[in-house]
């Protein structure tokens, strides 16, 4: 019996210190959402109205690109639904094509409807291969629209890549109970 108690509280202690390292790294990524948004504003003042009137966003404060002909891209963000957080996100991309170079970029995603949000949030939703971000770099954000429900913007944040293709990536979503 002694055994049996032993064996579970090891297990109920290593799911408490998983969930613990799995909340802290969730947290950091949330307070480098906070201050990505504050960047993306701070580059393009257009965005707001985005922020504002879109069912809901997700912030990848840390997209790593790289390649030389294959070439990749992952990252971890966070989703709002209106302006409350309600989950996770990854993003994971693996390309074959011309491209050379590395670069870390902020990326947002839009969603114009409730329905566009819950195709995310369902893991129904992917680019089309041509698909591209709006460079916020260009200025153009006053004139960007929402294309089959979605609007995406990139910051470039260091490095050089002749790549501005979002096409391909993939996405995971995990809800966060508050």
């Amino acid at each position: 019996m002694k055994i049996v108690k032993s064996l579970i509280l090891v297990l109920a202690l290593s799911l408490t210190a998983n969930m613990a390292a799995q909340s802290e790294k969730d947290k950091k990524v949330m307070a480098d959402a906070v201050k990505a948004k504050e960047a993306l504003l701070e580059a393009q003042s257009g965005l707001q109205k985005f922020f504002d009137n879109s069912a809901g966003y997700v912030i990848f404060p840390n997209v790593g690109k790289g390649g030389f002909i294959i070439g990749g891209a992952s990252g971890n963000g966070v989703v709002y639904e209106g302006n409350q957080v309600v989950g996770m996100a990854g993003l994971k991309k693996l390309n074959v094509g011309l491209q050379a170079g590395g670069q870390a970029i902020i990326e947002v995603i839009f969603f114009e409807t409730h329905v566009d949000l819950n195709r995310f949030k369902e893991g129904k939703f992917q680019f089309a291969a041509e698909t591209s971000a709006v460079a916020l770099k260009s200025g153009i954000a006053f004139n960007a629209k929402y294309k089959e429900g979605v609007a995406v913007f990139a910051l470039p944040k260091a490095g050089l890549m002749a790549d501005a293709s979002v096409g391909g990536q993939k996405f995971s979503y995990k809800p966060i109970i508050m």
